[in-house]
């Protein structure tokens, strides 16, 4: 049994977190902090069932806790992170503070990085991928919620060099969850109800970098791009993603479909739907898994691949769980499954 810490804990993946943690098997609650609700009960904040009063982020007890995520904004992380680390404690960052390797590209998409000297040590914590580096990490950056189906969905392919072009198109939607617990002008009720909007179209979302970065890197140094066009979609939650591809006309779609099926055989969260059927948010509401699909255009080599998920869960709080089970060296399902 270990303890474990939230910073940031009345945000939607805190929460996320708290309803997951109370269900593990080996994981129990050392605190939960919180600037604006700092002495006040959870419930008192939120109707819920979690009673555990909140703390100052200044008063939290690193002392005795064994790992600790981090629910706060970019930039605020990563303090934090530095604190963590130095009382011994393992980190699990739901933040991008450390997800982006270069510190140029981070100083470009979120302004001065208050602690440079972590990014070479933090491991980008898509699971299914980088299990073994996350297995012996310190620091975890947890993906953020729109890379991560994307990023599964098309490492199998760029391992075997099936892209014939650099180019990728996303299409993705994404619940009003994904855009946090605090309101603005664009994801108020009256904004979001029935209505669908996209936002930071082409290459202006923060997201691109990262799913650049890593696209590249499956890609064994080929300098993959994206075209991302992310939508607000007025659920509470869940991302659907429609990714545009041009593939080695060689390979059939049952053939693809099987690449996926043997890279994923030891992944229990990574599902694969059959030929003729694709994923939605349905099959993804409140879990764990990110569902993979894929049909043809009619143009030849050229794919659609759908990919769904719960942004609060595997896009985030769930996946920064399992990342923390793969730390510890337990079950990667433990507290996950349905």
């Amino acid at each position: 049994m270990i303890t474990v810490g939230i910073f940031g804990a009345t945000g939607y993946a805190g929460y996320e977190l708290l309803r997951i943690l109370a269900r593990h098997p080996q994981a129990t609650l050392g605190f939960a902090s919180s600037e604006t609700y700092a002495g006040q009960r959870y419930s008192d904040v939120y109707p819920c069932a979690f009673d555990d009063t909140l703390v100052a982020p200044g008063d939290a007890p690193l002392d005795g806790v064994d790992v600790v995520f981090l629910c706060t904004p970019h930039a605020a992380s990563a303090p934090f992170a530095v604190r963590a680390l130095e009382a011994g404690c393992k980190c699990v960052d739901l933040s991008a503070d450390f997800r982006l390797r270069d510190l140029a590209t981070y100083e470009t998409w979120y302004g001065a990085h208050a602690a440079p000297q972590l990014l070479d040590e933090a491991v980008y914590g898509l699971t299914e991928i980088y299990r073994q580096e996350v297995a012996g990490a310190r620091l975890v950056a947890n993906p953020g919620c729109y890379p991560t189906g994307p990023l599964l969905a098309l490492y199998p392919f760029l391992r075997q060099g099936l892209l014939t072009s650099p180019r990728v198109i996303i299409d993705a939607k994404s619940g009003v969850s994904g855009a946090g617990a605090k309101p603005s002008p664009t994801t108020h009720f009256v904004a979001v109800n029935e209505n669908l909007s996209a936002y930071n179209v082409g290459r202006k979302h923060r997201h691109v970098p990262e799913i650049d970065q890593e696209l590249s890197r499956f890609g064994g140094g080929q300098d993959v791009q994206v075209v991302f066009v992310p939508h607000l979609l007025p659920v509470t939650r869940g991302i659907l993603s429609s990714i545009y591809v041009s593939l080695d006309p060689g390979w059939d779609q049952e053939a693809l479909l099987d690449l996926w099926g043997e890279t994923y055989a030891d992944s229990p969260f990574v599902r694969v739907r059959p030929a003729g059927s694709l994923p939605t948010l349905a099959h993804v509401a409140g879990t764990n898994y990110c569902f993979l699909g894929l049909a043809p255009t009619g143009i030849d080599g050229d794919w659609v691949i759908v990919t769904a998920l719960d942004n609060l869960v595997k896009g985030a709080s769930g996946q920064a769980v399992q990342n923390m089970n793969v730390m510890c060296g337990w079950d990667e399902t433990a507290g996950l499954l349905p």
